[in-house]
């Protein structure tokens, strides 16, 4: 074998080698096998079973008591049932406020603890342990509860409860209503060409923290949150959402009606994604209703919490917005 030849050979198996590193780091890891298992009750008496047997597995947890299982119920199967799923390093207690309203309105309301969230102890280091596949278990077994206490189910998350919610949308025909808030999509923090990257290589590396509040650190509150995000939850939920961003390029939502709520003066998610992927959804013939809040509102990421303090501007304008989405898909 020449010279010419031996080069030739080895810059192909060079360039085969580049090619396959390139792959492995923009093809996110393993997001194929994320499925959905759904398992409706079939009537209240089973959906408040399953919440008590929820409530059963919280007392060996350490909970926050404020960020135990939320449910408030009128004490038969409603009309309406709405379930809330609070934001990454939050828990229940985000949406109390707000989900007592819809409680005064007629809805059986539910806000139950994700995975790995609302421990007493701040610090906790618990939440690197989240895996997408245990937010999409969770998204189904909210979902499944919520049959069972209302004849129109609504489920409405923020951040990483947006994409809860977008990954039932795409599964749970049986969901009348999906509420996406500020869904984290993608962060600001990540340039959308290099999310696949670094989600593959947190997913790997160990786990990094990071306080919410450099200056307060473990002062920041409110006191039921944690004060650290780790590395390895947020590539988690990354890589749930480009499971769902991957779902919706091949199939279209199942879910009855859509509303996407945003942000434009969000700081840490990217808005451009959670834009792509409501036009990803119309292309599929789907009518995804959106509503922006404006910047001038200066309102944080986090638009929910109460201790954010913008119930005046934002609960009016969230409860009408979606009680007409869910009186519309119920037509």
């Amino acid at each position: 074998m020449n010279k010419k030849s031996v080069l030739l050979g080895t810059v192909i198996v060079l360039g085969a080698i580049v090619v396959g590193v390139a792959i492995l780091l923009f093809k996110p890891l393993n997001v194929s096998g994320l499925t959905s298992q759904p398992d409706p009750a079939g009537d209240y008496a089973e959906a408040v079973e399953r919440i008590e047997a929820l409530r059963a597995q919280e007392a060996s947890l350490g909970l926050n008591p404020l960020c135990q299982l939320k449910f408030m119920t009128h004490g038969q199967k409603a009309e309406r049932a709405i379930v809330f799923v609070h934001g990454y390093t939050n828990c229940p207690q985000q949406f109390n406020e707000l989900g007592q309203q819809f409680y005064d309105l007629g809805y059986n309301v539910l806000i139950v603890p994700a995975p790995h969230h609302g421990l007493a102890d701040r610090m906790t280091a618990d939440h690197a342990q989240l895996p997408a596949e245990e937010l999409a278990a969770y998204a189904d077994g909210v979902v499944d509860v919520a049959q069972g206490l209302g004849e129109h189910v609504s489920l409405a998350g923020i951040s990483m409860g947006g994409v809860a919610t977008a990954w039932a949308a795409q599964h749970r025909s049986d969901l009348d209503l999906a509420v996406l808030i500020s869904p984290a999509f993608g962060f600001k923090m990540i340039p959308a060409p290099a999310t696949a990257p670094a989600v593959n290589a947190f997913l790997v590396l160990p786990s990094l923290y990071q306080w919410t509040n450099s200056e307060l650190k473990a002062e920041n509150g409110p006191a039921y949150t944690y004060p650290r995000r780790s590395t390895r939850a947020l590539a988690q939920t990354l890589r749930f959402s480009m499971a769902v961003q991957a779902q919706s390029a091949e199939a279209a939502p199942v879910a009855q009606s859509m509303l996407v709520i945003i942000n434009a003066n969000d700081t840490s998610v990217d808005a451009a994604l959670t834009a792509e992927m409501v036009a990803s959804w119309r292309e599929w013939g789907i009518d995804v209703a959106t509503y922006e809040f404006a910047a001038d509102l200066e309102l944080k990421h986090d638009l929910i919490d109460p201790s954010q303090q913008t119930q005046p501007i934002v609960y009016p304008v969230l409860v009408d917005l979606i009680t007409n989405a869910a009186e519309r898909s119920g037509e």
